[in-house]
């Protein structure tokens, strides 16, 4: 099944995105951690992709290799020889962090890892690479199992996307919605017919209240709970106390797509919340 269609399919359970794969007991952004997110049950494994001095794709979220490496050098200026020979440090870095086993992939590495058992959301930390990260994934075979996605706000940004040769890969949209700005935004976004949009909101209601309008554009929603600003108060550290409160609400709004650093726990709330529903489909109270 390719990537689109996984995500179109209405009888589907809320998607999992592992954010820099499923990094708690595996390096960020590595091999291992795109196998853990295999080894939960995500879907979907979130990966950030740079471009080495020497030209080739790889996978690292900063500038520098300081938390992840304890070298303060921008990775983007090793040779992928080089940026191979480094050790990545456990989990999501820092000091104190050990040194694991796992390298800085290639992306081609990647592609070759994710090809027919996960999806692959691209973030790439030079968009300028759009069309370069395409035709890879073209070459690769994978090009109907991954996505780009940047910032659609502006006829600007839509002018963009446009001139970008990516044919065969899925694009998302990426887009802030307010109550009193949907109908524009969304009719922004009709130009191009993203598969889906990662979104942010300013109320949950001006989402719950419009589910049908994404609906009738073909355009699942993609929520980031995230321990960051962006995400408000809908973050993973709540959602592992009160996940109904959280993973649960963005559901009932609508969301059926979550991106979290908590694949594992996300995936065990889903199974639960599958359990509490009657055979009709239909929430049992309590």
């Amino acid at each position: 099944m390719s990537y689109k269609d996984f995500i179109a399919d209405p009888n589907r359970s809320c998607a999992i995105v592992a954010h820099r794969g499923a990094w708690h007991g595996a390096p960020e952004n590595s091999l291992a951690s795109i196998e853990k997110a295999i080894a939960v049950g995500a879907d979907i494994v979130e990966i950030d992709v740079r471009k080495s001095a020497d030209g080739e794709l790889f996978l690292m979220h900063d500038d520098t290799l300081l938390r992840m490496a304890g070298i303060d050098r921008d990775a983007e200026t090793f040779t992928i020889a080089e940026l191979q020979a480094i050790a990545l440090r456990e989990d999501n870095g820092g000091e104190g962090r050990a040194t694991t086993d796992q390298r800085i992939p290639t992306l081609k590495q990647v592609f070759e890892t994710i090809r027919g058992r996960i999806f692959a959301d691209l973030d790439l930390k030079d968009r300028g690479l759009f069309s370069e990260v395409a035709a890879c994934a073209r070459e690769m075979g994978v090009a109907s199992s991954v996505d780009l996605k940047t910032t659609v706000t502006t006829r600007e940004d839509l002018a963009w996307v446009r001139a970008q040769t990516i044919e065969g890969v899925p694009f998302m949209a990426m887009a802030h919605f307010t109550a009193g700005g949907i109908h524009e935004t969304l009719s922004l976004l009709s130009e191009i017919r993203p598969f889906m949009c990662e979104l942010r909101f300013d109320h949950l209601n001006t989402i719950a209240d419009n589910q049908q309008l994404f609906r009738d554009a073909n355009m699942a929603i993609w929520f980031n709970t995230l321990d960051m600003a962006a995400s408000g108060e809908w973050i993973d550290t709540s959602a592992l106390v009160e996940p109904n409160a959280i993973w649960g609400r963005l559901m009932d709004a609508g969301v059926s797509t979550i991106q979290t650093d908590e694949p594992a726990a996300l995936r065990a709330y889903i199974e639960a919340r599958k359990a509490a529903l009657n055979p009709a489909g239909t929430r049992i109270a309590g």
